[in-house]
């Protein structure tokens, strides 16, 4: 299948030749063909991600920045050509400014355990929203109790955008961390990442953006964006497992201390002292995920490999196409309705609790989300125990999305 263009300026993407690259794609579920709506969850990954991680450890396995032989040598080339990679990717000043971590909860952990630790004191407040997945708010709970400060929230509308006016309103001279969602999990929505930074720099505090949900959907540039700090996951952007990365501003790492303790992250150590590496080895303590790295950005190149505008198009139509579908199913309540949001559609059926209704869409060969997707205080927000979540993927297809509908329509008639 093959998606029109939104105009003539912008390149059609093949979504047949790029479904073909994706093995996981290609089988069937219950006698039925796979129709995989987990995205935000984990994304499949395309033959050249999974080569190049079998690759390395057919060829190249050795471990990095540590050994003279050849092995070696080749696998730390694959590991820093990996963390050059993530930097073109998200637009960084320089490599030494992207930080491998095991994915973007580990990230956000070693945000607040950093930073947090170094500039939060009693009184001092740390702003989130009411969007965020729990990556992006017990770290920050569990550092500001350890320091005396506090969390708060900026809510949500009722069609699941940030309330910014509110947002604004809660910037005073006791925040000093600013940390939000790119794109929502449970929702889609997007959020106007540029300005919240601008708002938060000009009230005195960091931001981090928590980017899981958005690389496999748009270009991200963290100069344009202007932020101190931005995760990405690997296995959400059709990358392997146990890997992300997270950004550090340049000027911002050399004051850190370090997250873990460990080789690898320390320029000398006696039982005198230790002293420690420059950034990004210092927050790089022990063995890293070397195979997995190396994944990640095989798994970025892919990304970069199709049209970005045919990608935005491609997914525009899905949004279009799955909200129309599904509104039209009586006694469906879609959950988060944003103007600008990704392909994801979280939703409730007159009832039937959302764990009741998967293992129906997953006989019809439906794969989707249910539950509270780790965003509990969301789920309270709209007063729901949590939601069934279809997410897509630049390979999905709205033929995909009928055929959840119908499945919908089945589970419907069941608990009716």
């Amino acid at each position: 299948m093959t998606m029109t263009p939104a105009s003539d300026t912008v390149q059609m993407l093949d979504i047949e030749t790029v479904r073909a690259q994706f093995p996981a794609l290609h089988q069937q579920v219950h006698g039925k063909p796979l129709v995989s709506l987990d995205n935000a969850a984990t994304t499949h990954k395309p033959e050249r991600v999974i080569e190049s991680v079998s690759r390395y450890y057919r060829e190249d396995n050795a471990n990095v920045h540590r050994g003279l032989h050849e092995l070696s040598r080749r696998a730390t080339d694959l590991y820093e050509q990996a963390r050059a990679e993530v930097a073109c990717f998200v637009n960084a000043p320089t490599p030494a400014s992207c930080v491998f971590t095991s994915g973007v909860t580990d990230s956000m952990n070693l945000i607040a355990n950093t930073l947090g630790r170094s500039i939060l004191k009693p009184g001092d407040r740390v702003l989130l929203t009411e969007m965020e997945h729990h990556s992006n708010i017990v770290p920050w709970q569990m550092i500001a109790e350890q320091m005396g400060a506090e969390v708060i929230a900026a809510p949500v509308t009722d069609d699941g955008e940030l309330d910014m006016a509110a947002f604004e309103s809660m910037l005073d001279e006791r925040v000093r961390i600013v940390s939000c969602v790119h794109t929502s999990n449970a929702l889609g929505t997007i959020n106007p990442v540029v300005r919240i930074v601008e708002l938060a720099h000009e009230a005195g505090a960091k931001v981090a953006i928590d980017a899981a949900q958005a690389s496999a959907h748009a270009p991200i540039d963290v100069q344009a964006i202007n932020c101190d700090f931005l995760a990405i996951s690997g296995h959400k952007a059709f990358g392997p497992t146990g890997i992300g990365a997270v950004y550090i501003r340049p000027e911002i790492a050399e004051t850190l201390p370090p997250y873990r303790g460990g080789g690898e992250m320390i320029a000398s150590v006696s039982f005198k002292g230790t002293t420690y590496a420059e950034a990004p080895m210092r927050f790089e303590a022990g063995t890293p995920n070397i195979a997995g790295a190396i994944g990640l950005a095989e798994a970025l190149r892919f990304i970069k490999s199709l049209p970005a505008d045919a990608i935005h198009a491609h997914e525009q139509a899905l949004v279009e196409h799955g909200t129309r579908v599904l509104s039209e199913i009586e006694g469906l309540r879609l959950i988060g309705t944003a103007p600008n949001k990704a392909p994801v559609f979280s939703f409730m059926l007159e009832n039937a609790h959302p764990y009741d209704v998967g293992p129906v869409l997953d006989h019809h060969g439906v794969a989707v989300r249910t539950g509270h997707h780790c965003t509990q205080p969301l789920m309270e927000r709209f007063g729901v125990p949590g939601t069934v979540r279809a997410s897509c993927a630049l390979y999905s297809t709205t033929a995909e999305l009928d055929t959840l509908a119908d499945a919908v329509r089945a589970a419907r008639d069941l608990f009716s």
